[in-house]
């Protein structure tokens, strides 16, 4: 796909970025490798290759679920202008 000054020129006002004409010129030679590499991508076969989530057979370490504090509920609600069954009370915002 040939990519052409006035297609950067119209991607850059959607995209509402002020190109002058100097910049849209080299970003035509860039996006043009790009468009080129994802060519080269879509001929490759995939047949038979499933999707992954990430490149890695990785798994995420997760600490144990432990309760590391003690309950301090009383405390805090203790300076609170206003509290009923361990719940904060607050003015009503939306009616």
């Amino acid at each position: 796909m040939a990519l052409e000054h006035a297609d950067v020129q119209r991607a850059a006002h959607l995209a509402r970025l002020g190109l002058n004409g100097d910049e849209a010129a080299r970003y035509v030679d860039d996006l043009g490798r790009i468009l080129e590499m994802v060519d080269m991508l879509q001929a490759l076969d995939t047949e038979g290759v499933a999707p992954l989530a990430h490149p890695l057979d990785a798994t995420q370490r997760l600490r144990a679920d432990e309760v590391t504090e003690p309950d301090q509920r009383e405390a805090f609600q203790r300076c609170a202008p206003a509290v009923e069954n361990g719940l904060y009370l607050v003015p009503r915002v939306v009616e």
